[in-house]
């Protein structure tokens, strides 16, 4: 046989077809470059990274949460206005004025247990939800408010009645530690970005008119029981009725809870960050598998799947003391924005509770007014300054935050001397004018911080930032605040102290607004815009790239999964690469 003959006859031979076509594999195959996957964040928007909140899911949040705050408000209210007929009833056989601080250290109590709850409340409420922690608080502060109303009282079991009743106001506190904090996180994540501060200001809103309902509830039942028992009645039953109330307005406040939903910001925050926990496993099982293939590839090492210019994301695991969801991770990233919700949150509450809890008592004790008109004078004043808090909520939205507080601050410090001289003249009407000279302050402070002070925070710490920083403030500044005046009053002689005291953290939030950053209109940090049409997100994607509010850089951009060969550097724009499919990459379509 010749050789050409050979040649051909082992070409015909099927086992010689055979390896000849695996050796063609293997070329083929040593050809193909080894991928490397990169994860990247998009840069633009697009329809469906925007979140659009319905109307009717709106008013059912507002609904759900504004109730919690007027519940815990008029509990406040109706504390406030019974103190000193509750000294009567606590504190039988002490001097008048130490049995009224004992009830007012009563209303004291209640808030230093407050940054407890905050503390335990908040970052629970960044890891499982906003709306699991507002159902417990609600559940909590109804059945407190309630058990007060059946307490025994000093002539039943003496000095030891007071001891029940701090153990409930510390339950109260628990809960209301919690309270503000998360309705606030909760209505701020569900308003539209242009009208956040009109929907925010409906939950102090509820607040005021809380209070407002408390004091006429007290000065209701005071006539009633005063016509139909006589001047004793209200010492020997007629204060339980207010408490006993709650019990029916707290049912409906709990069912009311049970039907809103969790916040979309928070929602879409959880699945984003289940869906980089995936890619980030995924990540590691790849780097694990190349440098397991090192050793019989060494022309592909494992540094082929490590990031490369321009930077992609980097998927770490987090150090188990440096995780959102917890005190320390936002003491250690948010200290800044701790210390000027503090300073806000004092000034605010100081005013807020002088107005409002202890009131009553400066009437009754300092200005000499009856019992009846004590609890009666501030409710017009505090309908019309609640009914005033949307108004000046969309007011910020037009024209921004800082320029709102600024008013505050200014009507704080040229205001307050004169409410206070005009309410020891002791007349009705002039009294009317001096509450509504120290409501203006509070009225332009409260309208905004619902919506100011939530946007201080990241999604991943805003119920924990919120819980702690309010919470601290309100508990050592604005719930001592009638125990502190009082106090004041009769280690000066000063009448006007209350006033003073006010005008102090005017001074101190002033500092805070000045480095405070504008917020208004803008996306909340760590969350997607949010609108309220369709066609609003529409217009938003279409004017991104003008639109001075929108920074994606900052904002939680969606993970997009990308393939390139191992050797090749990052392209100029990553993101004309097609996602890897199946790879926990971004699907969502403009």
């Amino acid at each position: 046989m010749t050789p050409s003959q050979n040649q051909n006859h082992q070409s015909a031979h099927p086992s010689y077809q055979r390896s000849k076509s695996s050796r063609t594999r293997v070329r083929s195959a040593s050809k193909t470059p080894r991928m490397r996957r990169i994860h990247l964040r998009r840069h633009r928007l697009r329809t469906s990274d925007v979140t659009v909140v319905e109307r009717s899911t709106l008013q059912q949040a507002i609904g759900g949460t504004v109730v919690g705050n007027f519940m815990e408000w008029y509990d406040f209210g109706v504390y406030g206005y019974l103190a000193v007929t509750m000294t009567s009833v606590f504190t039988k056989g002490l001097p008048q004025n130490l049995g009224l601080l004992v009830m007012l250290l009563g209303f004291a109590v209640s808030f230093l247990v407050r940054p407890v709850g905050g503390v335990v409340l908040g970052p629970l409420g960044d890891r499982i939800g906003r709306q699991k922690v507002l159902f417990f608080t609600m559940g909590l502060m109804a059945v407190s408010t309630a058990l007060i109303g059946v307490l025994p009282t000093a002539a039943q079991i003496g000095a030891w009645s007071v001891a029940p009743l701090y153990a409930l106001k510390m339950m109260q506190g628990f809960s209301t530690g919690g309270e503000y904090a998360g309705a606030t996180t909760y209505i701020s994540e569900f308003s539209p970005d242009k009208k956040r501060g009109y929907y925010s200001a409906w939950l102090d809103m509820g607040s005021y008119l809380g209070s407002a309902f408390g004091a006429a509830t007290v000065a209701v039942v005071t006539m009633v029981a005063t016509n139909i028992a006589g001047p004793n009645a209200m010492v020997d039953w007629g204060w339980r009725v207010p408490y006993l109330l709650t019990i029916p307005l707290g049912f409906a406040a709990i069912m009311l809870r049970t039907r809103i939903p969790e916040t979309p910001q928070f929602a879409d925050h959880m699945k984003r960050q289940a869906e980089e926990s995936a890619v980030m496993g995924q990540t590691a099982q790849d780097i694990a598998q190349a440098t397991q293939s090192q050793a019989h590839d060494p022309e592909h090492p494992a540094e082929a799947f490590q990031p490369t210019e321009p930077k992609p994301v980097e998927l770490q695991p987090l150090a188990a003391h440096d995780t959102p969801g917890t005190l320390r991770y936002v003491i250690h990233h948010h200290w800044r924005e701790l210390l000027t919700s503090v300073a806000i949150v004092a000034a605010t509450n100081t005013a807020g509770y002088v107005l409002t809890s202890y009131m009553p008592t400066y009437l009754e004790e300092e200005v000499g007014t009856s019992t009846t008109m004590a609890a009666a004078a501030t409710v017009p004043v505090l309908i019309i300054m609640s009914l005033s808090l949307p108004l000046i909520g969309r007011l910020s939205d037009r024209i921004g935050r800082k320029p709102v507080y600024a008013v505050a601050i200014i009507s704080t410090l040229v205001l307050m001397m004169p409410a206070f001289r005009l309410l020891h003249t002791g007349d009705f009407w002039a009294i009317q004018l001096a509450l509504a000279l120290i409501a203006i302050p509070v009225a332009f402070y409260a309208g905004v911080s619902a919506s100011t002070l939530p946007a201080l925070f990241p999604t991943d710490s805003r119920f924990g930032g919120m819980g702690l920083s309010y919470n601290f403030a309100v508990s050592v500044f604005g719930g001592t605040t009638p125990l502190v005046s009082q106090a004041l009053i009769q280690l000066t002689g000063n009448h006007y102290m209350p006033g003073i005291y006010i005008m102090v953290f005017g001074f101190f939030s002033a500092i805070a607004v000045i480095v405070m950053k504008e917020s208004s209109k803008s996306p909340l940090p760590g969350s997607l815009p949010s609108v309220g049409t369709k066609a609003e997100a529409v217009q938003l994607v279409r004017t991104q790239d003008e639109n001075p509010l929108i920074d994606t850089t900052s904002m939680p951009m969606p993970l997009v999964t990308v393939e390139i060969p191992a050797g090749q550097n990052m392209p100029q724009q990553p993101e004309a690469i097609r996602p890897v499919t199946g790879a926990a990459s971004d699907s969502r379509q403009a």
